[in-house]
């Protein structure tokens, strides 16, 4: 179905601009000059993606004290991630790519497996990208629950 590329460490990571809960527009340019975490996910609201994003709000004044910001990137519509931030009081830019060109330019769309059977849809990946631009870390298929804490030990965070 889909030819999927994926990112590796030392490539350069594809700008985007999408917008946020708010509708407003955030780069990953305007991150230029300090690490970014840049996390994928299915859907907000959801068990698995819930537990993702609390812990990258539970562990992010730890992350941001390391110079490592976080964007979290779905499918969503702005008023759904804002519904989300505001139930779970996430702290982080939620963005939104409902017509999945980011998450297909980074890897993150195609097929998967779900339950034993191969489904096309998000895949939850995570990645850091340096200060210049360039993906230092590529995580693809991670797991919702413990990721954040297996991120910080690899990180040093």
């Amino acid at each position: 179905m889909t030819d999927n590329h994926r990112l590796s460490p030392g490539d350069t990571a594809p700008d985007f601009t999408l917008p946020d809960a708010d509708g407003k527009d955030v780069s990953l340019s305007d991150y230029r000059g300090r690490k970014v975490i840049v996390y994928f996910y299915p859907a907000a609201s959801t068990p698995g993606c819930t537990k993702q994003a609390c812990d990258f709000r539970d562990n992010l004044a730890e992350l941001n004290e390391a110079g490592i910001a976080v964007l979290g990137i779905s499918p969503d519509k702005p008023a759904k991630l804002a519904k989300f931030r505001d139930a779970e009081g996430l702290t982080f830019p939620l963005l939104s790519d409902p017509d999945r060109a980011v998450l297909q330019q980074w890897g993150a769309f195609g097929e998967k497996k779900m339950y034993g059977k191969t489904v096309t849809g998000v895949i939850r990946s995570t990645f850091l990208v340096d200060a210049d631009g360039t993906i230092e870390v590529a995580q693809y298929n991670v797991r919702a629950t413990g990721h954040v804490a297996k991120l910080r030990r690899d990180l040093s965070v």
